[in-house]
């Protein structure tokens, strides 16, 4: 398919809704606050807005049905969901569970179901033959630079950020963006007011209020994660099943990625597993703090570390971190289409070439453990066991400390006073 330039004016960018000029743009969607405000605003300069909803499975289906009917009420050209669960686990989950890496030792990176939205919104545009996209990204954060640099890399788009837009000249944006919404008929969801929340299959994460004054969270910063009042008094156990480090079983039962996610956070959010108060240094170098809740995410990456500590080798177990850091930054940074990702990706798959077997999962709350794990590649020594036997003698040991420790007698002999 051929496409005309969205914009053939390079000077003017924005259609002309006084000579009755209208083009069609694709807006990434959400129902919150921000794109919501940005259906309005488009149309008010011209454009045909319509809509992608790209259901990466964070949400309900009254949720799903809100979204649906909230892009009705605002008189969008056109809506159409997707679904992007299947998408998200082959091409976010599953390599980032063999990294094993949160950003800066702790964020698990819950916005990076933002590469499949955009992915979303392009296939879209080429349905519409249109050039011309938009997002509800803020000019403060990091989600405007991972879809601008994913639109980029994927193709010579138009991008029109409303909220970037009117930052230039209103400094409170959430008040000014409720206003317009609501001057012109729209309502807008109390929880919407004071916080940003966004959900999908990967988690949850909540910005603003008392969180962006780096208080301490109100009893309304709350997502699916039970307070420890309400966990259950049985602990619960599952098991997760391993094929070249990839999940693929729950409890003995195939099951999809996608589908396994969605569970694991049902179960473990029960128990309060995977919240977290996280305070990171952002892309644009701003202090981000937010909310984020990941039970099952967090379930998955404990038991494919445990399950990589009897596997792997020590040099393996030693050097494979450093690679899961940079693939970690490149991703929550924008560079999910950089070749240096798929570089990292070569060599994380490689790894995982015996990482099968079981592990079972336990918690009784807060917190969750690896209490078994079973596979046929676990590097057991048939002659010994740690700190128990072993099949080597006294003078082998004496022999082995002699020699690994040399240097470092060496210097302290020299330099004895």
């Amino acid at each position: 398919m051929s496409f005309q330039p969205a914009f053939p004016n390079p000077e003017s960018r924005i259609p002309n809704p006084a000579t009755g000029e209208s083009r069609d743009i694709v807006l990434a969607f959400s129902g919150g606050l921000d794109t919501s405000f940005c259906v309005p605003y488009l149309q008010e300069q011209g454009w045909a807005v319509h809509t992608v909803f790209a259901d990466t499975g964070g949400v309900d289906a009254e949720e799903r049905a809100f979204i649906e009917a909230r892009a009705k009420e605002l008189g969008v050209a056109s809506h159409v969901t997707v679904d992007g669960g299947p998408a998200i686990w082959a091409g976010f989950v599953k390599p980032f569970v063999w990294a094993g890496e949160g950003y800066q030792g702790q964020y698990p990176l819950l916005v990076s179901d933002r590469y499949l939205i955009v992915e979303a919104a392009l296939k879209r545009a080429a349905e519409l033959g249109t050039k011309a996209i938009a997002h509800g990204c803020t000019g403060m954060g990091n989600d405007q630079v991972r879809f601008d640099l994913a639109v980029k890399a994927l193709g010579d788009y138009e991008i029109v950020a409303p909220i970037r837009e009117i930052q230039k000249e209103h400094t409170q944006t959430r008040a000014y963006e409720q206003k317009y919404l609501e001057d012109r008929g729209f309502g807008v969801r109390a929880k919407q007011q004071a916080y940003t929340i966004n959900e999908n299959l990967l988690g949850l994460t909540m910005s603003g209020g008392e969180i962006d004054k780096w208080q301490a969270p109100g009893v309304g910063a709350v997502g699916w994660c039970k307070s420890r009042a309400e966990w259950p008094s049985k602990p619960l156990q599952v098991k997760v099943g391993f094929v070249n480090g990839e999940a693929v079983t729950l409890d003995g039962e195939a099951i999809a990625g996608h589908t396994m996610l969605a569970k694991l956070n049902g179960l473990f959010a029960q128990y309060g597993v995977g919240r977290g108060l996280y305070t990171g240094d952002t892309t644009i170098g701003l202090k981000g703090r937010i909310i984020f809740e990941a039970p099952g995410l967090t379930a998955l990456l404990v038991a494919h570390r445990a399950l990589e500590e009897a596997v792997l080798s020590k040099q393996q177990n030693r050097f494979k971190p450093d690679v899961a850091r940079k693939w970690v930054e490149l991703v929550y940074e924008g560079f999910f289409h950089d070749p240096l990702k798929t570089d990292l990706e070569a060599f994380l798959a490689s790894s995982q070439s015996t990482v099968n077997g079981t592990v079972t999962l336990e918690t009784s709350g807060g917190s969750v453990g690896a209490v078994a794990v079973e596979s046929k590649h676990i590097l057991n020594a048939k002659g010994a066991t740690y700190a128990q036997s072993a099949d080597w003698g006294v003078e082998e040991a004496e022999g082995f400390i002699k020699l690994f420790g040399m240097s470092s007698t060496l210097w302290a002999e020299v330099n004895r006073a």
